[in-house]
């Protein structure tokens, strides 16, 4: 199961209070501290109680650390003053997340999901900036199906991050993800890409999910880190960090090295049509699936339904019953991956497809079309 990465979690007990009671945690304390002071005296002595080191001298080093502008802490120092700590507070309750800069005069990039329950049920937004100055926001626009959303500030001169092609990055290439994992902002983990288009599916219901063509990566991606920028070892924006993965437990238990992005090429889309129009839209084949079929492939709906009237599919010949089993050069294994392919591409892209009718497989070209909202 996906989780999406925007809610609060209690951090963990320290390892020195883990077998006594939460009240005596400043006692825990005191006490490891009182330890380290005794070793700390033990050391300094003999056995016979004096010095071991009477007559050492102490020497200052005066050496200052050169960090390279493409090693991580130079790419840190340039894109965390872009990155922004977003936090809701709604009658539902609060939330965090982050975000970045994505236009110097106040535009911010984040996740849908970061920002959905002040959008529906009001509250109050505000978006924290990496020097820690505090602005109200407005949210320009949002589309769930690809879990983002564009706001704004009344800021202006922001330093506004560059987006670099999620289309040529190869597994293996390193990555960065900064982000305010459990509120803690300005936080910066390091890993790789460990796979490239990932169908992932979240949301909080079957009604409102998104279907991401996702990155993949280990860097560690916990709650709160949901709309950070994941960067590659230029400082340039491949990714938009949105959700981990669960190992089935009711709790989000927080990174196991299973963290997904929406990669930059569709979010950049989908940002420059939520600025200009409030509002963003998707391709689609012109066909309802059947999201219950267990075999392989997507099957078409058995039904009236199952092809829009006059759309692409209905056009190449595609009937309800069909199973998709390829789009372009990719397997399509169930409906989410043909959903997650399909949203990959731009509407008015001419793709190929691979369907099976009974026994006999077939193919079609077609163009495809906007949905409609």
């Amino acid at each position: 199961m996906i989780f999406p990465r925007h809610k609060k979690q209690e951090i963990a007990q320290p390892w020195w209070e883990a077998s006594r009671p939460r009240k005596n945690s400043r006692g825990s304390i005191f006490l490891v501290a009182l330890l380290a002071g005794s070793v700390g005296g033990f050391l300094g002595v003999n056995a016979t109680g004096g010095a071991i080191f009477p007559h050492a001298n102490l020497v200052r080093s005066s050496s200052t650390i050169e960090r390279a502008p493409n090693s991580v802490a130079g790419i840190a120092a340039r894109v965390l003053p872009s990155v922004v700590s977003i936090t809701t507070r709604t009658n539902d309750g609060e939330g965090t997340g982050s975000g970045f800069v994505i236009d110097s005069a106040g535009y911010i990039l984040t996740n849908n999901h970061v920002i959905a329950s002040f959008a529906e049920i009001g509250g109050t937004l505000r978006v924290t900036l990496n020097n820690g100055d505090v602005y109200d926001a407005t949210v320009i626009g949002r589309d769930s199906s690809y879990d983002l959303a564009v706001l704004k500030i009344s800021a202006t001169n922001l330093s506004a991050l560059q987006f670099g092609n999620s289309d040529k990055v190869e597994v293996g290439d390193p990555v960065i993800a900064i982000g305010s994992p459990l509120g803690l902002t300005g936080t910066v983990t390091l890993g790789i890409i460990s796979a490239k288009n990932r169908p992932v599916t979240a949301g909080g219901s079957n009604a409102d999910n998104s279907f991401i063509n996702a990155i993949q990566t280990d860097a560690a991606i916990n709650p709160g880190n949901s709309g950070g920028p994941l960067v590659d070892a230029t400082g340039v924006v491949i990714g938009v960090n949105s959700a981990i993965a669960s190992l089935g437990s009711t709790s989000q238990t927080g990174s196991i090295g299973l963290g997904f992005a929406i990669p930059i090429n569709q979010a950049r889309t989908t940002a420059d049509q939520l600025i200009k129009t409030g509002k963003a839209t998707y391709p689609v084949l012109g066909v309802s699936l059947d999201m219950n079929f267990s075999g392989l492939g997507a099957l078409i709906a058995k039904s009236a339904s199952g092809i829009m009237v006059g759309g692409p599919a209905q056009g190449a010949g595609l009937k309800p019953g069909d199973i998709i089993i390829k789009f372009e050069n990719r397997e399509i294994i169930n409906a989410e991956a043909l959903i997650v392919a399909v949203r990959a591409k731009k509407v008015g892209d001419r793709i190929s497809l691979s369907y099976m009718r009974g026994t006999k497989e077939f193919t079609a070209t077609l163009t495809l079309v906007a949905a409609k909202n």
